[in-house]
């Protein structure tokens, strides 16, 4: 199963009338990076990045003059995405902003059953939140101190990291490591292969965890508790 955990940086909130000047994509296979990456800083065609989202972001008007349209952008970022789920947090911000570029383009946009919002599917897992991407990377333990502006692909690869925690990744690979998913990724032949997976014995027993002043105090309860007690039926604790 492949998907594409992405973000979009823009001139400001309004999809309308503001647009897109980054977008960055990292490539899951079954829930594994496999290395791939998207990444294009965009042109926003004359719209001035409004000072409240240069605050958030630092990409200035400058930096943006000799970045490609997002006509030119769109091609290469349709064709990273494929047929793959895009996943973002707040999906309905990012997706707004897709579908109007492509709309000026004449383009179908991309539908809603191609897409997964983490930022819901945190708030169902956390009612309590906070869910924002830093209260996430610090519920699950994700490094992100070197995060002092948003960006597009490092916002995207902390996302993934937090996706993975989120839907069990790890865990319902049995401890399989990122580098073998990079490898399932880039060689799909690799697939059907059988995983052999080894389980290992413990060498000795673990100790007793209940004395032998435990045991005969819960041999006097049962005595107490009289011949027709249920736990009569267990008998006394017996050793592991």
């Amino acid at each position: 199963m492949r998907e594409i955990i992405f973000d979009t940086e823009t001139t400001g909130l309004d999809s309308r009338t503001d647009r897109i000047i980054e977008i960055g994509g990292i490539e899951l296979f079954n829930h594994f990076p496999t290395g791939r990456t998207f990444h294009m800083y965009v042109n926003p065609a004359g719209q001035k990045v409004h000072p409240d989202a240069l605050a958030v972001h630092g990409i200035t008007d400058e930096f943006l003059k000799d970045k490609p349209p997002f006509s030119e952008v769109a091609e290469p970022m349709l064709e990273f995405f494929g047929d793959a789920k895009w996943i973002a947090h707040n999906a309905n911000f990012d997706m707004g902003f897709i579908n109007a570029e492509l709309a000026r383009l004449n383009r179908p946009p991309i539908l809603p059953d191609m897409v997964i919002d983490t930022l819901s599917l945190a708030r169902r897992k956390n009612p309590m939140g906070p869910n924002s991407l830093d209260a996430l990377c610090r519920r699950y333990g994700i490094d992100n101190t070197h995060r002092t502006k948003h960006g597009a692909l490092l916002d995207s690869e902390l996302l993934a990291e937090v996706y993975i925690e989120m839907i069990g990744g790890r865990q319902t690979a049995l401890g399989l490591s990122a580098d073998s998913g990079r490898a399932r990724g880039s060689d799909r032949q690799s697939e059907n292969e059988d995983t052999v997976i080894a389980v290992l014995s413990r060498p000795s027993p673990l100790p007793n965890r209940i004395s032998d002043a435990e045991r005969e105090a819960h041999r006097a309860l049962l005595t107490q508790l009289g011949e027709n007690s249920i736990w009569r039926k267990y008998g006394s604790v017996q050793q592991p």
